[in-house]
C-alpha cells in the first residue's frame, strides 16, 4: 500500500523512526536534518533512522515533517519494498537486478483513477487557500524564505501527447496563494510548461508535498521507461491510485498527505533564490526572476504530514547506473557509487583488457543517470576497491593514478544554470568532466606491487583478544 502512515507504523516497529518534539520551522528543523560542518562534512546527527517532527513551533500539534527517509540501505530497502539489507552495494546489486522486470512489467501498472481517497478529506479553495497553514521549513540560513520540499512531487502534463510527469524541483513559498518554482533546462516539468506558454496559455501544476518516499525517490530519479505513475505502481505491486483533479484535470494521488493546485501563466515572474541545494552544499543560483504557480486550492489529510525528503534513496541510481554500464557492453563491473549531489562518480571493474578502464569511465561520464547531468569527476578504480569508501577510492587514486597519463578531460558537457562554476549570465551551461583511471596499468598488472592485507580470520583472532 502507497500510504505514508502505513510505512511510518512499518519504520516504527522496526525501530527506524525517531519523533521529535518543539522544533522550530525557521532553521531548527533544516539543522537537526541536514546542517553541515563549516567544511560541509557531515550532519550533526548522523541517524539510521527517519525523522519525524511534531508540535513544529507555530503550529497546531498533528501538523507535522518527516525528513532523512532515505538516507540509509535500510531506510531505502523499506522504500522499495524489498527485504531489508544494510549494505549500500548489496542493496545496489538486489536493486539492479529487479530494474529490468519492473521496466518490462510497467505497462500493467497504468495508475487506477478512483473517486475518493484520504487526500479529498480537506479542501481549501479560493479566499480559503493558505501555504501557510503548512509548517513549510525554512532550512538554511541563507534561504531566500520557506521552501516546500525539498521531497516535492511536481505534476505536470504533455500537452501534446496527454503524458504525465512527476518531477521534484524547488518551489519557494512566496505568499499565501503563490508559490516560485524553479525547473533546469531540459527536465520534462520545463519541457511541458514551454509547451503551454509558447501557446500563450497557463501551465496546469499539482505539487505532491507529502507522500510516501518512493513517490518522491521517483519523481526526483531518472526514469527510461513510461511514466513516473508506472514505475511506482511496478515497484510497489499495484497500480498508483490517483483522482483526476477538478481544476487541472491532472491525476494526483489519492493516499498524498497535501496536494498543492494552481496554474503557472506565461507573463508573470517573481524574484526567487537563493536556496541551499543540498547534494552540493551550496547556495546555487542566485536571486532571479522565475515563473510562479497561483495556487487555487489545497488537498490535504486530517493531520497531515510535509514530507522534507532530505536525503535521497541509497542505491535506486547507483542501480541504474550498472544497469547502463552492463547494457553497453561494459563488462565485469563489480560496483558503482555516486556521491550525494552526482558529482563524483566513482566504477569498480575487474580489468579484463586494455583500454577496460577508458570504456567504463565515459560510458558512466555520459549515463543520464550517472555523470551525464552537472557532474564533475569520474573515477575507475580496481575490483579490491570498495567504491562507496571515499577514503579507498582516494587511496587507489594517489597510488594507482599518473596524472600524466591517466587524467582525461572532456569539454562542453550537459550542466545546469545551478552550476556554481559557471560565470553568469550566460546560456552556455555547460561544464567539464575529468576521467580519472585508478586502476592498476593494465599492461602490466601482474607486476603491479602487491597490498598490504590480512586475512578475515587474523583480523576477526585479534579483534576478539583486543576486547
Amino acid at each position: 500500500m502507497l500510504d505514508l502512515r502505513v510505512w511510518l507504523e512499518k519504520l516504527e516497529a522496526a525501530g527506524a523512526l525517531r519523533k521529535v518534539s518543539g522544533m522550530h520551522w525557521d532553521l531548527e528543523i533544516g539543522v537537526a536534518t541536514r546542517a553541515r560542518t563549516p567544511h560541509g562534512r557531515g550532519r550533526i546527527v548522523e541517524s539510521d533512522r527517519a525523522f519525524l517532527f511534531d508540535d513544529i513551533v507555530d503550529y497546531p500539534r498533528g501538523y507535522r515533517i518527516l525528513t532523512n527517509t532515505g538516507s540509509t540501505p535500510r531506510l531505502s530497502a523499506l522504500s522499495l519494498f524489498m527485504p531489508v539489507m544494510d549494505s549500500a552495494q548489496e542493496l545496489t546489486q538486489a536493486i539492479k537486478q529487479k530494474l529490468p522486470r519492473w521496466e518490462v512489467g510497467h505497462s500493467d501498472f497504468n495508475p487506477q483513477f478512483v473517486q475518493s481517497g484520504p487526500i479529498l478529506e480537506n479542501v481549501d479553495s479560493g479566499k480559503d487557500v493558505d501555504l501557510l497553514k503548512f509548517p513549510i521549513p525554512k532550512w538554511h540560513p541563507l534561504d531566500a524564505g520557506r521552501y516546500i520540499g525539498p521531497g516535492d512531487a511536481v505534476i505536470t502534463q504533455d500537452p501534446d501527447t496527454g503524458e504525465v510527469n512527476l518531477g521534484t524541483y524547488r518551489c519557494q513559498v512566496h505568499d499565501n496563494k503563490t508559490t516560485g518554482i524553479w525547473i533546469s533546462p531540459g527536465h520534462h516539468g520545463r519541457l511541458h510548461r514551454e509547451k503551454y506558454h509558447a501557446r500563450g496559455k497557463a501551465c496546469p501544476v499539482a505539487i505532491s508535498i507529502g507522500h510516501h518516499p518512493l513517490v518522491f525517490t521517483i519523481a526526483s530519479s531518472f526514469v527510461r521507461f513510461g511514466s513516473e505513475y508506472n514505475l511506482i505502481g511496478a515497484i510497489s505491486g499495484a497500480p498508483v491510485k490517483v483522482i483526476k483533479e477538478e481544476l487541472t484535470g491532472l491525476p494526483i494521488p489519492a493516499q498524498s498527505e497535501i496536494v498543492i493546485v494552481g496554474w503557472c501563466p506565461p507573463d508573470k515572474k517573481r524574484i526567487e533564490g537563493p536556496f541551499g541545494e543540498g547534494g552540493a552544499g551550496d547556495y546555487y543560483h542566485p536571486a532571479a526572476p522565475q515563473y510562479i504557480v497561483e495556487v487555487e486550492r489545497i488537498y490535504y489529510r486530517n493531520n497531515p504530514i510535509l514530507h522534507g525528503g532530505v536525503s535521497g534513496i541509497v542505491g535506486l541510481g547507483n542501480a541504474n547506473l550498472l544497469l547502463h554500464l552492463e547494457r553497453c557492453g561494459v563488462p565485469d563491473v563489480k560496483g558503482v557509487w555516486i556521491s550525494e549531489g552526482g558529482k563524483l562518480v566513482v566504477v569498480s571493474i575487474k580489468q579484463r583488457y586494455g583500454g577496460h578502464a577508458r570504456q567504463a569511465a565515459l560510458v558512466a561520464s555520459q549515463a543520464p543517470a550517472g555523470g551525464a547531468y552537472h557532474g564533475r569527476y569520474v573515477i575507475v578504480v580496481d575490483d579490491d576497491v570498495d567504491p562507496s569508501n571515499v577514503r579507498d577510492v582516494l587511496w587507489a587514486m594517489c597510488t594507482r593514478s599518473n596524472p600524466e597519463v591517466d587524467i582525461d578531460i572532456i569539454r562542453r558537457a550537459w550542466s545546469t544554470p545551478l552550476d556554481v562554476t559557471i560565470h553568469k549570465p550566460t546560456t552556455n551551461f555547460t561544464n567539464s568532466r575529468a576521467i580519472i583511471d585508478a586502476c592498476k596499468p593494465y599492461e602490466w598488472i601482474d607486476e603491479f606491487p602487491k597490498v598490504i592485507t590480512w586475512s578475515p580470520e587474523l583480523v576477526k583472532r585479534v579483534k576478539e583478544k583486543l576486547q
